[in-house]
This record gives C-alpha cells, structure tokens and sequence, in this order.
C-alpha cells in the first residue's frame, strides 16, 4: 500500500471526518499541514488573528451542531488560540484544533517559536495530544473527533511535531473508537427518572429551568412537548435561549444576574426545580445558600456528572444524553392520569408568575432624541421576522439582546457564557454564517468589544461573507461604567473610550459603513443597511447613561434585585 505522509494524514483525516470548512493561519511549523491541504477540497478560511479562527470555529460548531476545525503554527500562532480554547471549555463548544509544533528532537530545548501548547492548554480542553510518531496520527484525530463531540462537548487539541507531518507511514483510518477510560452514560436510571416525575407530581409550583445543553442534545422537541404537555413554566439561561420558543406563553425568559423580576421571583417561591442541561453557573445562581430557598425537590439533568452538585446540591440526579432522559420522562408521563389533575394547580402556579411578570417589566420604552437600545433589538427583529442568527460579543449589548430579543429557535444566539470572552461576536458571526449560508446572520457589539477582533471584518470582506454588524456605541465600556456608578461611587476609572470612526474603518477594510443617531434616521439606515449585499457594519449612538436592569448585585440573592 502507498504511505501518505503525516500531513496528507492529517488532512485525509480532516475529510474523513466531514470537515468541509477550517479555520487558520499557516507558519514555518505548520507549513507541511498547509501544503497538503492545498491539495484538497475543503475550503480554508484564513484569518487575520488565531483567537479569530477558534471564534469562527465556535460559531460553526453551534450552528451547524458538529466540531469546528482550527490548524495553526507553533509558538505564538498556538498560544492565540488560547482564549477561544478556553472560551469553547466553559461553553460546552466542540473544537478540533491542530496546532503545529517544532521537531521532536527540538522540543524542550528553547527553539525557535516553541510553545508547551500541550501544557498550557491542559486546564481548558477535554483532552490534549503530542503526537510523537507518524503512525499514531490517524487514530488521534479519530478519538479527538469522537471525545469533542461525545458526552459533554469540548475542545480537543492535537500538537503536531513538523518532523511528524514530514515522516510517512500506510495510512488507514479507524472505523471506530474504543477508549476504557472515556464511557459516556446516554440512557439515564429509570428509577431516578420515575422519582423525578413523580416528584413533579407531588408539587405545586414547579418549574424547568433549562441551559445550553439542550442544545447540543438537539432536545428542543422533547422538551417543549414535555413542558407544554404538563403546563409547567420554562426559564432558560443565557446559552439556553432559543431552545423553549419565546412565543410560548410558558417561556418565561432568563433567569439571573439579568433576569425578569417575575422569572426570579419565580425561582424563589417553586416548591420543584427541574434543571435540564445548566450547571447552576453564579451568573445564574446568585449568593448560593439563597437560591431556591423553597424548593424542596431539586431534579438535575445532565451528561456530566461532575456537574452534578459541584455548586447546588440537587436531590434527584439524572446522568444521562438530555434528549434520551426526556422521551423517557415522556414516555412515563403519557402513562400517568393522575398527572392531567395538577394541571389546574399549575395553571394557577403560572399565572402568578405573569402577574408578578406585569408588576415590574423587564424594560420600559424612553422618550426622547436618543436612540434606546430597545428601539435598536425591535427593529433588528422587524427587519429579520425573528429568524435571524444573533452573534454578540460581551456587555451591555448582550444582555439587552438576551433580555429583548424573543429567540424562537436553538442555535439562534451565539454569545461567549461563561468566560465572557470580548472579541467573540464577530468571527463567531462569520463561522456561523458559513455554517447557515442561507440564514441572516447579525452580530450585535459594543464600540469596546468590537475592537478587540475588528480586524476579522478583513476575512469577512475577502470571502464576502454577509454578515451585518450592528455596534451599540456609548463610548464607554459600557458594563464596567454601570458597576462603577452602582459599587464603585460613581468612580469611573478608565472606563471612557475613545473610539475611531467605525465608518471609515468600515470602509478602510472594505465593507460598508453606516452611522445612526436619531431615532428618526433608525428605521431608514437599518433598512437601507441590510439590504446592502455583503459585510456591513452599522454604528448606533446610544445614551451612557443606559443601563442593563434589573440585576443581582455582587454577593446579592435573586430576591434582592435592584430596578434603578
């Protein structure tokens, strides 16, 4: 049989697995890799920094529900890609990411653009290979493939010695993969699924509360038919928006840091708390011993057992793929009459929670010569009917989207959770956008976010990839200056920017450039804005003074909400 060398292998590898699109950046220790890949069908999308690629390959992940591939060089180029790694850990984002690295009779000596990736990324992937011989390469990338994608999803980095790429063996790619010590569990206890629906049965105020592992369980149809059929109300965290549809009136939004007042209030009277697919996250949570307090049955959902009482203690734990557990609470429920007689004491238990919904709105529309963030989000929605792809990077602004734009779909919004990673939204977009090439695809940004990857609106112009970017523009950061005006005695340390002109810079890169600021001059711009072909960025002049409320203070419990 004919040897391929390592970096046929490793693209070979690649299109085996169905990698149609990769995100990367070639260098001296990658250079083989990049070479064969020329050679092949799949479509490299180079970009303009690595932290860029590995946000793009997140964005492709989410929407298109399977890993996003990165290759890049040794040094540097790996040691780039850190952030977006650990970006990917946190939010449960499946990554393949290939990094090149010097010889192997190199490695430890201090060479030129040496980097101990391997170590370095350690704490933030599921797993990490050096691959020391040339003949191990195709069954690695089968496993990093298999272990991203199974059980709770995740990074995977491969570290790939140039003298590796350079050396050649027979290659055949493994048919399967069999590693003792990765097993996931997909099909929950029965036995813990009955106490947990019988749990439900016994209460009267209970209450889903839903996250981002909804999502990559493809869940979303068990859990709106589970949830819809019982009458029980549904909060969603911030990953898991889009997955119970907001135009159900069970959806009671997000919960948290930024929640409703009803949806939280929720949360502190339910007497049954069903967590599917959340990890009970601080944002979510608030001072700890205060979450909850009533619920005197707490259900946990989840692939990963070590998420399982790491920060609440649950009573009733589920280990198990979210989409099986649920047709199986299905399946039990169907079964049980005796669940149809709760209903009206649950219909009731929902009302109570609009009521409280009605008596402090999430967000009340101003008056006056500056554009509202409100104003903004409402006509990104008439422009889109709802059935957008939503990118943010992190702030004000994604808070204001999560709270005010009724996602209807999962792998609808795209927004870094749990690192809170600025620089996100757009390569995100871009990675989204080559994943849905048929869905609108909008990244929602503010003037200090932006500029962290601005210079992926270049990749995005030479692939003419459509994507409208909409930056909400207070000249501040605009988070930090609310916390400093609320805790730090209106003390704003640094937190003022000054910004350039995001027009010219628009058009400096070779895309279109719009400037709002005027409520009267939104309507026409964002129209005339989106129905430009191609990269577009729009820059919204939006009052400091605005401010993303309610929110939890800082050590503060759900009950103790501030509104002003």
């Amino acid at each position: 049989m004919k040897k391929l060398t390592g970096a046929r292998i490793a693209i070979e590898s690649l299109m085996a697995e169905g990698a149609d699109v990769i995100f990367g950046y070639p260098g001296g220790a990658i250079l083989p890799t990049y070479d064969a890949l020329l050679d092949s069908k799949i479509k490299h999308i180079l970009v303009r920094h690595e932290q860029g690629a590995v946000h793009m390959a997140e964005g492709y992940a989410r929407v298109a529900g399977r890993p996003g591939v990165v290759i890049v060089t040794s040094g540097p180029g790996a040691l780039n890609t850190v952030t977006g790694i650990a970006d990917a850990y946190m939010d449960s984002t499946p990554l393949v990411v290939i990094t090149g690295q010097v010889s192997t009779n190199l490695i430890g000596n201090d060479a030129f653009q040496e980097a101990d990736i391997v170590g370095v990324t350690r704490p933030c992937t599921k797993h990490n290979y050096l691959v020391k011989e040339v003949g191990d390469l195709a069954r690695i990338i089968k496993e990093a493939f298999y272990i991203a994608n199974t059980g709770r999803p995740g990074p995977v980095l491969v570290d790939l010695p140039k003298d590796v790429q350079q050396a050649e063996c027979v290659f055949k790619y493994p048919d399967k993969v069999d590693l003792r010590g990765f097993k996931p569990v997909i099909r929950g206890n029965l036995r813990q699924i009955e106490r947990a629906v019988q749990a439900i049965e016994r209460s009267s105020k209970p209450l889903f509360y839903i996250g981002g592992g909804v999502q990559w369980s493809d869940a979303s149809a068990e859990l709106i038919e589970l949830a819809a059929g019982l009458g029980i109300p549904v909060t969603e965290t911030l990953m898991g928006l889009g997955c119970f549809p907001a135009s159900n009136s069970l959806c009671l939004g997000m919960l948290g840091m930024h929640g409703s007042y009803g949806t939280n209030t929720a949360v502190c009277n339910t007497d049954c708390l069903i967590a599917v697919g959340a990890r009970f996250d601080d944002r979510v949570t608030g001072r700890l011993k205060d979450f909850a307090p009533k619920a005197e049955c707490i259900i946990h959902v989840d692939i990963d057992p070590s998420s399982i009482s790491k920060n609440v203690k649950v009573d009733i734990p589920i280990v198990g793929d979210i989409k099986s557990v649920l047709a199986e609470m299905l399946r039990i429920v169907k079964d049980r009459e005796s669940l149809a007689k709760r209903k009206p004491v649950w219909t009731k238990w929902h009302q109570q929670i609009l009521q409280w919904q009605q008596e402090k709105p999430l967000y009340e529309q101003r008056n006056g010569n500056h554009v509202a963030p409100l104003q903004v989000i409402e006509e990104l929605h008439n422009l889109t009917k709802g059935d957008c792809i939503i990118a943010t990077d992190v702030g004000q602004h994604q808070m204001w989207v999560a709270q005010l734009f009724p996602f209807e779909h999962p792998r609808s919004l795209l927004t870094s959770g749990g690192l809170g990673t600025m620089g996100y939204g757009l390569p995100a977009g871009i990675g989204a956008k080559l994943a849905a090439p048929d869905r609108p695809v909008v990244v929602v940004s503010g003037d200090g976010s932006i500029q962290m990857n601005i210079q992926e609106l270049a990749t995005a112009v030479e692939y003419n990839i459509d994507v409208k970017v909409v930056i909400l523009n207070n000249y501040f950061l605009g988070m930090v200056r609310q916390w400093q005006e609320k805790f730090y005695r209106e003390r704003y340390s640094y937190s003022a920017m000054s910004v350039p002109n995001f027009v010219k810079l628009a058009e400096a890169f070779g895309a279109r450039g719009f400037r709002i600021e005027r409520p009267s001059e939104l309507v026409t711009v964002m129209k005339e804005a989106f129905g430009t072909p191609g990269p577009v960025l729009i820059d919204v002049a939006i009052p400091k003074e605005e401010e993303v409320m309610p929110m939890i203070p800082p050590g503060g419990a759900m009950s103790e909400m501030l509104f002003a």
